[in-house]
């Protein structure tokens, strides 16, 4: 069978690998090692399983290494600021993919204000800000999640 852009070696359409319900994936990481490529690899292979990786025909390969980039960026902002990452959210459904990355720490973060390009730092939420089509805060009983969201049609243009 040929396939053309966007389809995948069964015919379906890219990212369709999605269960009709979406879906939601839990990565724990609390007191784990190496939390960042822990996290990075999760959601690798959860994007490859929905058909939403880099490889995927059809997916727009900046946008799913965005995807990747900006979780590390949030375990690691959990490790530095707030005494570690507690989880890992990955929350699928036909229209956005949410990432929550929690913390014990009730404190909200925020950007660095004004933001200094050429100092080492401070720039992990203003790559959250710039990659992600929105993202915020939530405190919760066990102290904070910090989640971003990406619409699907950035993932898979013309879908």
């Amino acid at each position: 069978m040929t396939t053309g852009p966007g389809t995948l070696d069964d015919g379906r359409r890219a990212g369709s690998a999605l269960p009709p319900g979406g879906q939601r994936r839990t990565l724990p990481l609390a007191g784990i090692p190496k939390p960042v490529a822990r996290a990075r690899a999760f959601v690798a292979a959860a994007l490859e399983d929905w058909a939403w990786s880099a490889t995927s025909p059809g997916v727009d390969r900046d946008v799913a290494e965005d995807v990747v980039l900006l979780v590390a960026e949030l375990v690691a902002n959990a490790m530095l600021h707030a005494g570690g990452p507690l989880a890992l959210v990955l929350d699928a459904s036909r229209t956005r993919l949410r990432i929550e990355v929690s913390d014990a720490d009730p404190g909200l973060p925020s950007p660095r204000r004004p933001h200094q390009p050429a100092q080492p730092g401070g720039h992990g939420l203003l790559i959250v800000q710039r990659t992600s089509d929105r993202w915020g805060t939530q405190r919760h009983d066990r102290g904070k999640s910090v989640w971003a969201e990406f619409d699907t049609g950035r993932l898979i243009p013309g879908r």
